[in-house]
């Protein structure tokens, strides 16, 4: 079973105690220097345990890989899309305390150069904040929970990419001055759940039913955060003041545009004594995973609207976004396509969606490609169309006089053909 804490520092030393955490103990630079060593372990845990220029360590890949979600929810990973749902549709209120170890040392003279925040390229506009967890209230007293890529602009000021949903929202009704606290070092649980959209429940109330949460009232505002985070910025979210933000890679490893971007002005920072920065690498496992896996549980219930539906997987490979791998129970001729029209629906920025039966271990991307190749024939088993495309697929094409943009969506339904001997399409059982 997972720890029964909500803390990173806790998941790590479990971690560390199964060998599964890699020291680094040479001084690295946080500049370009430590994103070469996160990529290099992509899917681990690392801690830099000797950070230059700062008094922090620093830890990348806690949510690099499905199996330490896994691991923080005490499940397999075959059941993280099925927990994934579970706790959507029965969030519970997370206890409040009086103190957190997020306050056990607090800055009211703020300086961000002291925190180690990683420059990734040399095509960044500058170091990122990459897995910082924005806590905001709107108007009718709901907290919204989201990761808000950040870049420092001056000693006290960042510039933040803000995408128009719920933080963006409640910045408008506040009229564009937001209070707002950036948290950092987080259980996984807590950043998957800051990474699901799920109507007007609130994120922190989905982390505490995948595992028992405590927040803690901030030092100047009255936002609630993640009691044992390493790391909390108070500040305030503008919209009154812009800047420059990016490029920057995003999960399809493609530079993402320029944009003019609220800055946030921070005026308390409260961490642990003796600090980890969280670290997350972007366009890479962690960033990927974070972004796909809470769409899963919206292919799945689409799914099963219209046929057996097993297990959803959106593929790495697919940069966890434009391509997902969906496993049926066949019973009818037709469930194939059904079940990949169901899926595009579910997620509408997908672009391939592969459909295969029970004997087939979407786990294993081997054994799916063996799928297509002996039970799949293009000219019957496709359908292809254009739909709604995602920005993040550089072919997408921008229909003449509008923003919208247009790809071609395909089904492959690499299941046994319909009105043929199922026996012939069955791997051999070899040894037996």
């Amino acid at each position: 079973m997972g720890d029964i804490n909500m803390s990173m520092r806790d998941f790590m030393e479990n971690l560390d105690k199964a060998g599964e955490v890699i020291p680094i103990t040479d001084e690295v630079d946080p500049n370009l220097a430590a994103a070469k060593i996160m990529a290099d372990y992509d899917g681990r845990v690392v801690l830099f345990e000797n950070v230059k220029g700062s008094d922090y360590k620093m830890v990348s890949g806690v949510c690099s890989s499905r199996d330490l979600f896994a691991k923080a929810m005490g499940i397999s990973k075959e059941e993280l899309l099925f927990k994934i749902a579970e706790v959507i549709d029965n969030p519970t209120e997370p206890e409040v305390v009086s103190k957190g170890a997020c306050q056990e040392v607090v800055e009211k003279t703020v300086d961000l150069a002291k925190i180690p925040i990683p420059t990734y390229t040399s095509q960044d506009m500058g170091p990122y904040i990459t897995a910082g967890v924005y806590v905001s209230k709107g108007k009718s007293g709901r907290l919204n929970a989201s990761i808000h890529r950040t870049s420092p602009i001056g000693k006290d000021k960042f510039v933040a990419r803000i995408c128009h949903r719920d933080t963006w929202k409640f910045l408008e009704e506040s009229g564009g001055e937001l209070p707002v606290s950036i948290a950092l070092g987080l259980d996984p649980t807590v950043s998957l759940a800051a990474s699901i959209s799920a109507g007007d429940t609130p994120e922190l109330s989905i982390a505490n039913s995948m595992k028992p949460l405590k927040l803690v009232k901030c030092k100047t505002n009255d936002i609630l955060v993640p009691a044992d985070a390493e790391l909390v910025l108070e500040g305030v979210l503008t919209s009154k003041e812009r800047h420059e933000e990016g490029p920057f890679a995003d999960i399809s490893g493609t530079l993402d545009k320029v944009r003019q971007e609220p800055v946030v002005r921070i005026n308390c920072v409260t961490h642990r004594k003796d600090p980890i920065y969280q670290a997350l690498l972007p366009a890479y496992n962690e960033h990927r995973l974070l972004m796909g896996m809470p769409k899963e549980p919206q292919i799945y219930r689409k799914v099963k609207e219209v046929a057996d539906v097993k297990n959803v997987l959106i593929t790495p490979g697919g940069c966890c976004w434009l391509h997902a791998l969906v496993q049926i129970r066949k019973k009818n001729s037709d469930d194939g396509i059904l079940a990949g029209e169901a899926a595009h629906e579910g997620h509408k920025s997908l672009k391939h969606c592969v459909v295969v039966e029970e004997d087939i271990d979407i786990y294993d991307l081997a054994d799916v490609e063996w799928a297509i190749a002996t039970r799949f024939q293009a000219d019957r088993d496709a359908k292809i169309w254009q739909g709604p495309g995602s920005s993040l697929d550089c072919t997408a094409c921008t229909i003449e006089g509008s923003d919208r943009l247009m790809t071609s969506k395909i089904i492959l339904d690499a299941t046994i053909p319909a009105g043929k001997d199922r026996k012939d399409f069955l791997k051999a059982k070899l040894g037996e």
